[in-house]
């Protein structure tokens, strides 16, 4: 088990992180099948070993005053059945709320939640997480509900989507939510790249597939999509007031980060440690500060 100095952040009465913390991969289970009989509006019911991940209890005094990942149920295009919204599920959404009560001062729900945008429990949540929105397709009332929880304060993160047609697809959706706010690129030196985690690049991860495929030749990019995807993008859409609505990582794929840690010891200390972990603390404390 290797050791990391994790940098101690106080804001808005949030003390992020304690002073040092291990990492150490956590199990997983390959193989996951969504259960595709479920019905629009029924639990997404986790495996009842949790994937080998860790159970916590949280205290039934604060019970709804932890931290809980919410993924974000959607509509896909050509997609496979279930849509591309259950990428990485259960394992990357079990293992990041492990890491989030293992390595920060936050209290969370050891149980990670998926919902439809329509869904009336979306305003009890101030974080909500989309993968693969590259043939996301928004319904006209996920389109309004996504707009007045962004600008109620709700926070949105965006990951693993690659290429040209992927971007543009996902800009077209999310131009439908905000018609004249155009996502900005955040430069490295922006608080979100630094506020727990001082990260001296924009970190680019790729799947365990593509790391492997590109190990020797050091690419950390995903091939077979079009355009530039070498380049690492991550960026912000924000309200009048200058606040963060939702944080864009494009051309990485941190949910794979967090998913396949335990599958290979180099790609955990090279992606899950270093980079995928890292950042995604990083955002959670930004949102719950800001």
């Amino acid at each position: 088990m290797t050791r990391t100095r994790l940098l101690v952040v106080t804001a808005v009465g949030v003390a992020a992180l304690v002073a040092a913390a291990g990492f150490g991969s956590a199990a997983r289970q390959p193989g996951r099948q969504f259960p595709y009989g479920r019905q629009p509006g029924d639990p997404l019911p986790l495996p009842e070993d949790r994937a080998g991940v860790p159970n916590w209890k949280v205290d039934p005094s604060f019970d709804r005053d932890v931290f809980t990942f919410v993924r974000i149920e959607y509509s896909s295009y050509r997609g496979r059945r279930g849509g591309s919204w259950t990428t990485d599920w259960p394992d990357a959404d079990l293992n990041f709320s492990f890491r989030l009560q293992q390595l920060t001062s936050l209290r969370v729900n050891p149980n990670p939640i998926s919902m439809r945008l329509t869904d009336p429990r979306l305003f009890d949540y101030p974080f909500i997480y989309i993968v693969e929105p590259g043939r996301l397709s928004f319904l006209d009332d996920e389109v309004l509900a996504l707009r007045r929880y962004l600008t109620n304060g709700g926070f949105l993160m965006v990951d693993d989507f690659w290429g040209d047609s992927e971007w543009e697809n996902f800009r077209r959706e999310i131009g439908r939510v905000f018609p004249n706010n155009e996502p900005k690129e955040l430069p490295v030196d922006h608080e979100i790249f630094r506020c727990v985690y001082h990260l001296k690049e924009k970190p680019q991860i790729p799947s365990i597939q593509a790391a492997w495929a590109g190990k020797a030749q050091g690419i950390t990019w995903e091939r077979g999509h079009d355009g530039d995807v070498q380049t690492v993008h991550y960026k912000g859409i924000f309200d009048d007031k200058g606040r963060m609505m939702a944080f864009i990582g494009h051309n990485t794929d941190l949910g794979d980060g967090w998913e396949r840690e335990g599958e290979d010891p180099w790609y955990f200390r090279e992606f899950s440690e270093k980079k995928a972990y890292p950042l995604g603390i990083n955002v959670i404390v930004y949102a719950m500060t800001h």
